[in-house]
Order: C-alpha cells, then sequence, then structure tokens
C-alpha cells in the first residue's frame, strides 16, 4: 500500500528541508514529509487541507474545503524515501494529518532511509505506533488536543493512549495555547498522567506573528510560573502560513 500525502501544489507531494519550528528540536535542519488524513478535526488546523476534503463537514473557522485530487497524491514507500534522502539532512520530521494512520506504509518507507537518520513523528496522540515503526523513530511530538480545539475529549483524549505516551521517554508533549484556560487543561492533564514537566512543551496558536507575539506575551510567564518550556512556532516567523516551510 502507498503511502497518501499532502501536496504543495497538484501532484508535488509535500517533501521539503526546512528548520524545525517547534517543540524540542526547534531550529535544527530536518527533512519533512507531510502526510493526508487526520482523524480529528481542529476548528484552528493550520494544515486543513490534509482533512478537509469537499463534502467533509467537520467544523473549522475558515469554512474552506480542499479539492482531494489538487491536495492529496499516492507515492510508494521507495519514491518516498528517496525523495528524502536526497534532501541530505540528518533529521526527518513525519507530520500530518495524522502519520500514525498509515503506520504500516510509514515504516516500509522509514526501513529504506539511509542509516543515521533520526527520525520524529508528530501525531494528536490518539492512535499507537506498532512495533515495526516504533522501532525506527527516535522522538515523538504527542500533541494531545485540548477543549478549545473544537473535538469531543472522548475522541481527542483517549486514556489509554495518553498513559502509554507519558511512559514512553520519546514523547515530548506539545499543547496548543489560545488563552489561560487551556494552561489549566494541559496542566490538569499533565497531574492525570503524570507526564514530567520537562517533557511539557506549551505553544501559543496562531498563524501570524502578531497573534503569536501576544499570546507569547502571558504564555512566557506562565511557562516560568509552572516550570514548563515556551515552544515557539519559528517557521510562520520566517515563512508566514505556507506549505512547505
Amino acid at each position: 500500500m502507498p503511502l497518501v500525502l499532502a501536496t504543495t501544489t497538484p501532484g508535488e507531494p509535500e517533501i521539503f528541508a526546512s528548520l524545525q519550528g517547534e517543540g524540542p528540536s526547534q531550529g535544527k535542519s530536518c527533512a519533512f514529509v507531510r502526510l493526508s488524513r487526520c482523524n480529528l478535526a481542529c476548528q484552528w488546523c493550520d494544515t486543513a487541507y490534509t482533512w478537509r476534503f469537499t463534502g467533509d463537514n467537520r467544523p473549522h473557522r475558515s469554512e474552506a474545503t480542499y479539492e482531494r485530487k489538487a491536495t492529496q497524491v499516492t507515492r510508494g514507500a521507495a519514491a518516498v524515501a528517496a525523495l528524502i534522502t536526497a534532501l541530505g539532512q540528518p533529521r526527518l520530521v513525519v507530520t500530518g494529518g495524522e502519520p500514525l494512520l498509515q503506520a504500516p506504509a510509514l515504516a516500509r518507507m522509514l526501513a529504506l532511509l539511509p542509516a543515521g537518520i533520526a527520525v520524529e513523528v508528530e501525531t494528536n496522540g490518539t492512535v499507537a505506533p506498532p512495533p515495526a515503526l516504533d522501532a525506527l523513530v527516535a522522538q515523538y511530538n504527542v500533541s494531545p488536543k485540548l477543549a478549545h480545539s473544537g473535538n469531543p475529549a472522548e475522541l481527542a483524549l483517549v486514556p489509554e493512549r495518553l498513559g502509554e505516551w507519558a511512559a514512553n521517554s520519546r514523547a515530548a508533549f506539545k499543547f496548543v495555547i489560545a488563552e489561560a484556560a487551556d494552561v489549566v487543561e494541559a496542566l490538569a492533564l499533565g497531574k492525570r498522567y503524570a507526564i514530567p514537566r520537562e517533557r511539557i512543551w506549551l505553544m501559543a496558536e496562531g498563524t501570524d506573528t502578531e497573534t503569536l507575539h501576544a499570546r507569547e506575551g502571558w504564555l512566557a510567564q506562565l511557562c516560568l510560573d509552572y516550570r514548563l518550556t515556551l515552544s515557539k512556532r519559528l517557521h510562520i516567523e520566517l515563512h508566514g502560513d505556507t506549505r512547505g516551510t
């Protein structure tokens, strides 16, 4: 089964080199591959083109929908691995959508990469990685979706999954924050699942620098108060809200 990828332009898979903009690896030189499809629907999602296709009525603040043929493409594992290898980066970030929905095909692709490439997978935390994939991943960036995402808690916050991620030392937790109440919710989840605070990042929600800077202004103090780590959205500051960056 091939991988289903997002596109930068119709027919062109979203595989590129850039600096990681968020979380523990922020600022590091990476290759990126963005997979298509997601099992959640965040109302503020900045990659809605990976899931909100024409006919999908799940809520999103922009109300835009995307033609599947223009925003989704399939490629075999070997072809994807070759494109990533050609970028020559020491680290690969697998993002989405929700990459773990395609775990078997993803594992086949990762197994074809040259030795020494560190792989990190960005996930919403609702899907468990199977052993064949897990063995190839150095880091998971787990971003549980809080109430302001608009997802029902029973879909977005699966206790069994969150417990497993909390027990996984390779998992960093990145919470998207729009207002102070979101920090309270994130702290409650951290306490419930015994997530070490050094593995929790708080990141302002926003797709423009003005919004990000305004929220980071008060979020930075909360990170200081609760001994948490602030994550920037470096790619937004450098490139704006654009694909392939």
